[in-house]
């Protein structure tokens, strides 16, 4: 019986976003968002955590060679890095760039990118600020 392991990258990214909901009033929003209004954004310094899952090749020890996995979370994160989220990406034109609409966007480019033999992704973890922080998984 094959023996099944977790192993998780954490790579940090910066991005800027605000929340508003179109649907709303003005008013509305600050009651619900407050200061996550302004139309300027702000921004975070994420930390997203990658974690696959997958058994242990014999021959290597390894589930995936991490040289694979990086460059892939790293061509994901390149459509997010230094950006302003509501404008510079289309993944947010409906959804409110919540950490936990974030976190799920993350995890289906991840998912659509990783191809490696047994290796799944498991989760997502989307560290906004240290003390905040979503898990994401299907």
């Amino acid at each position: 019986m094959a023996e099944y392991r977790t192993l998780t990258k954490r790579l940090e990214f910066s991005a800027s976003h605000r929340y508003w909901n179109k649907h709303w009033s003005k008013k509305k929003n600050l009651e619900i968002f407050g200061k996550c209004t302004s139309e300027y954004g702000h921004g975070h310094n994420y930390i997203l955590e990658t974690t696959i899952e997958g058994s242990v090749d014999p021959d290597t020890g390894m589930m995936i060679n991490i040289y694979e996995l990086k460059p892939v979370i790293k061509s994901v994160l390149k459509e997010f890095d230094h950006k302003f989220l509501n404008e510079d990406t289309d993944y947010f034109e409906e959804l409110i760039p919540t950490t936990e609409n974030f976190a799920k966007i993350l995890y289906e480019c991840i998912t659509e990118k990783l191809n490696s033999g047994d290796c799944k992704l498991k989760k997502v973890r989307l560290y906004e600020t240290k003390d905040l922080f979503v898990d994401y998984w299907k």
